[in-house]
């Protein structure tokens, strides 16, 4: 009974045995098979002379085998299989990787690289740094070549890429990216980015865009990230951008923004960060409302509930702090610093379980800040409240450890003897 246990596990190990080695031959010669796939010859014609654009005529892709997508592939270049053949589906063109390809400074877009059928993400990183000495511009056609397939577009920290955006770039109707950070881009926002309906991110910051933003924009109810600082955007805020209720970064900073904020941002629920600090609304935005029939508190701040940062400075803003803005649960950072704001500070800010800083300084406030020294302690550097001319704390306060930097204390009124 025994021996014929033994023979049963005997037989048993070598079924397995069997099975695992079939397994994996098969596992090796199918990523053999991979490896080796071929890559049509119109595909890899376009590659290569896309890339000589990029790179120069020098470059013939020589050392590569079998192809760009075999054992030895290009960096930055990555493909997938269709139907048996190797095509093109991500270029990151830059110093991205140690062994990079590196940029010629009569580098090119040419046509081919739109002839790349399966492109899905297209990335020039620190790229066309010439701007005197070889300019580049984004290519105004061939873009609706790739409306079928690309996903992602971007360009980083290119000061050598100049001129406007192409309006054509509203036709890339399954784009889910599209980022033109610190570049040297100049005129306005086309309208047609407001096609971009499957549009998740929209970084634009750091260029010197112009005019207006468009109300078409209000459309990319998909839309997660609209980043357009650090331009210099004039205008007011379309009251459109209440349907981008997808939205969880808005950072229009640093522009020259100004009228109204549109009540409609009250409509903004996912909205995790603010930012319209240093901004140009001439004249104050309270001011402004009000020609409108309405004034700051009509802003329902309390239905943002998830946002995090709320930076307001700088923008010229009368009126008083709705007292609704110390309803945000989850708010850490409010900047309202550097405004005519005026009024009293409520005490609730203290009561706000997340905050961390609170920016109050360069503003017109007045009466007793009646915050603990507990609270004073607690955010240290991150209060602010100097330059309020008929603002005091509490003289309660004195003998603590923990005042308001920049603020003097109230005087007790003296008794009559």
């Amino acid at each position: 009974m025994k021996n014929i246990i033994i023979k049963i596990q005997y037989s048993t190990f070598v079924l397995f045995l069997f099975v695992g080695l079939y397994i994996l031959c098969i596992s090796s010669s199918t990523t053999e098979a991979d490896n080796l796939a071929p890559m049509e010859k119109k595909e890899q014609e376009a590659l290569y002379s896309a890339i000589q654009g990029f790179v120069g005529k020098w470059w013939n892709g020589s050392d590569l085998y079998p192809d760009p997508c075999g054992w030895t592939p290009i960096q930055g270049v990555f493909c997938d299989l269709f139907n048996g053949s190797w095509y093109v589906t991500a270029i990151n063109i830059g110093p991205v990787y140690d062994n990079s390809l590196n940029c010629t400074p009569n580098s090119k877009f040419r046509h081919h690289l739109f002839k790349l059928k399966h492109l899905k993400t297209l990335s020039f990183y620190n790229y066309f740094i010439f701007p005197l000495r070889n300019p580049v511009t984004i290519p105004i056609s061939n873009w609706d070549k790739l409306e079928n397939s690309l996903e992602s577009l971007e360009f980083r920290s290119n000061r050598g890429l100049i001129g406007a955006i192409p309006t054509i770039f509203g036709c890339l109707k399954n784009l889910r990216s599209l980022v033109l950070l610190e570049n040297g881009l100049t005129g306005e926002l086309p309208i047609e980015i407001g096609n971009l309906v499957n549009l998740r991110r929209l970084v634009l910051a750091g260029n010197h865009l112009v005019g207006q933003i468009p109300a078409s924009l209000g459309s990319l109810n998909k839309l997660l990230i609209f980043d357009s600082s650090r331009n210099f955007l004039s205008g007011s805020l379309p009251f459109t951008f209440g349907g981008l209720t997808s939205l969880l970064k808005l950072d229009l900073s640093n522009n020259l923004l100004e009228g109204v904020l549109p009540i409609e941002i009250g409509n903004l629920k996912n909205l995790t960060l603010l930012d319209l600090s240093n901004g140009k609304f001439s004249g104050g935005l309270s001011k402004s409302l009000q020609e409108t029939g309405g004034d700051l508190m009509r802003i329902q701040w309390e239905n943002l509930q998830n946002l995090e940062i709320l930076d307001l400075s700088n923008m010229g803003l009368t009126g008083e702090i709705p007292e609704s803005m110390t309803e945000l649960k989850r708010l850490r950072f409010l900047g309202l610093n550097n405004n005519s704001l005026s009024g009293s500070v409520s005490s609730r800010f203290e009561a706000m379980p997340c905050i961390s800083a609170l920016y109050l300084h360069g503003n017109n406030f007045t009466g007793t800040l009646e915050f603990s020294g507990w609270f004073y302690g607690k955010m240290g550097s991150h209060f602010q409240a100097s330059n309020n001319p008929n603002l005091c704390y509490s003289a309660g306060l004195m003998a603590s450890s923990h005042v308001p930097f920049g603020v003097k204390p109230c005087q007790q009124e003296k008794k009559n003897s």
